[in-house]
C-alpha cells in the first residue's frame, strides 16, 4: 500500500530526473528507485510515464501561469493595448520570480523548462492542457494587437524566445562559470536586463522574406 506521500515523492524524483536526463533518458524504474517506491506506484498514481511527465510539468508551470494571468488581467484592466515592455514584463517576470537565483528548486525548474523546449520526445512537449493553452493564447492575442506587423508564426517564435532566454539565464546562474567567462548576474539586475532585451526583441521590425 502506497503511503500518502508517495505521489509527491514520485513527482520530486521525476522532476529531478526528467530535468537532468530528459524524458527518454529517464526510466520509470529509475524514478521509483529514487523515490523509494515500487514500480506499480507510477501506474497507480499517474497511469503512465507520459502522464507523470505531464503532472511534473504542470506542477512547476502552474504557479508561473497563475502569475502571468494575474499580470495580464491587471494590464488589460487599465488599457486594452498595453505597451510591449509591460506585456513582456507581465509574461517574463513570473519566470524570474519562480526561478530565483541561489535556489536549487529554481535551477531545477529552469532545467525542466529547457527540457520541455528542446527534448525530442513528443511526451515532453505535449503535456499542456486547456489552462496552459489559454495563457499562451491570451498573450499571443495581446502581443498581436500591439505588434500587428508580425505574422502569427513569427510572433509565436518570439514568445518561445522569451521562455528560452529566461530559462537558460536562470539555469546558468546555478552553473560554475567556464574559465575566462563572465559570471551570470543574479537578482533584480538580471530581471531588468532581460525585460529590456526581450522588449527590444519583441518590438523588432518583422523579418523580411
Amino acid at each position: 500500500m502506497a503511503t500518502p506521500d508517495t505521489r509527491n515523492q514520485i513527482l520530486d524524483a521525476a522532476e529531478y530526473l526528467f530535468a537532468e536526463h530528459g524524458y527518454r533518458g529517464t526510466s520509470v524504474r529509475a524514478i521509483t528507485k529514487l523515490a523509494g517506491a515500487n514500480l506499480a506506484a507510477v501506474g497507480y498514481h499517474f497511469g503512465s510515464k507520459a502522464e507523470l511527465m505531464a503532472a511534473v510539468a504542470r506542477r512547476v508551470i502552474e504557479p508561473i501561469n497563475a502569475a502571468q494571468c494575474a499580470g495580464l488581467d491587471k494590464l488589460l484592466a487599465r488599457t486594452p493595448d498595453p505597451p510591449v515592455g509591460e506585456l513582456v514584463e507581465a509574461f517574463a517576470g513570473p519566470l524570474f520570480d519562480e526561478m530565483p537565483a541561489g535556489d536549487e528548486g529554481g535551477a531545477r525548474t529552469s532545467r525542466l523548462i529547457v527540457t520541455i523546449l528542446s527534448d525530442p520526445a513528443e511526451e515532453a512537449r505535449s503535456w499542456t492542457g486547456p489552462a496552459e493553452d489559454s495563457v499562451r493564447e491570451r498573450y499571443l492575442a495581446a502581443f498581436a494587437r500591439v505588434l500587428p506587423g508580425l505574422s502569427p508564426e513569427e510572433l509565436g517564435f518570439r514568445m518561445r524566445g522569451i521562455l528560452a532566454v529566461t530559462a537558460v539565464d536562470r539555469l546558468e546562474v546555478h552553473q560554475q562559470p567556464s574559465p575566462g567567462c563572465v559570471s551570470p548576474v543574479a537578482g533584480e539586475a538580471a530581471r531588468r536586463w532581460a525585460i529590456t532585451f526581450l522588449t527590444a526583441a519583441m518590438s523588432a521590425p518583422p523579418t523580411r522574406t
